[in-house]
């Protein structure tokens, strides 16, 4: 019979009570293959973010970076992964406002969760509502402050700018069908000057784009798997 059986981490072990033999007990640790967490990278421009996040999550035990799709040919982002074990793809953008299309495309790699990384294509309702609570995006600010419609990279930046803030950032949010509207899953803050040119709030805020990303997408998951 056995007396003690525990899962942790894809290990069960417990202990084994044998009948008729020298020893009462042995024990017994196996190793059980879960799968993976799958992430799809949508992106549109330079993609130093989604390199991070497959560098981040390389080898890892629950989460892999499994495709980096793009609705430009020349987007950075191609190149910074070419060298990845991840697959690519390049979609119009006739697809990419086509909600079936991603969601079956979705489905024929197996993905578990989206992260939006820099991406500037709005998300199909489909699509959200095939993967409620599952696309995941950043924001260069401190929503709710500097957000909606055409609010992303430098024009953040330029508005914080002329605003003379003191202090700056990033949003880490889940998608809904309004821009930047998400649940807030974490921010990030760092503080800039009044003198800062509009170059270097960027190079601040994005520091913090990859320090924190990768490793609250993976609390996120985490707490979603506990759950």
């Amino acid at each position: 019979m056995s007396d003690v059986l525990i899962s942790y981490n894809g290990y069960i072990s417990g202990v084994y009570k044998l009948k008729n033999t020298c020893s009462k007990y042995i024990s017994f640790s196996i190793f059980v293959n879960m799968k993976k967490q799958r992430l799809a990278l949508f992106a549109s421009g330079n993609g130093s973010n989604a390199e991070q996040i497959i560098e981040y999550f390389h080898d890892h035990e629950s989460i892999e970076a499994a495709l980096v799709l793009t609705n430009k040919k020349n987007a950075g982002v191609l190149d910074r992964t070419k060298d990845a074990d991840v697959a690519q793809l390049v979609i119009s953008n006739q697809e990419a406002n086509d909600g079936g299309f991603l969601i079956s495309l979705m489905r024929d790699y197996a993905i578990d969760y989206i992260v939006l990384c820099g991406y500037l294509r709005m998300i199909p309702q489909e699509l959200i509502a095939a993967y409620p609570a599952q696309i995941i995006n950043i924001h260069p600010a401190l929503l709710p402050d500097y957000g909606g419609a055409g609010m992303y990279g430098m024009y953040v930046h330029q508005a914080v700018k002329k605003n003379r803030d003191v202090k700056s950032g990033i949003t880490i949010h889940l998608v809904n069908e309004e821009y930047d509207k998400g649940k807030i899953l974490a921010q990030h803050k760092t503080s800039i000057s009044t003198d800062d040119a509009i170059e270097t709030i960027q190079r601040k805020v994005q520091r913090l784009e990859h320090k924190w990303f990768s490793s609250e997408i993976e609390r996120y998951i985490k707490s979603e798997q506990d759950a």
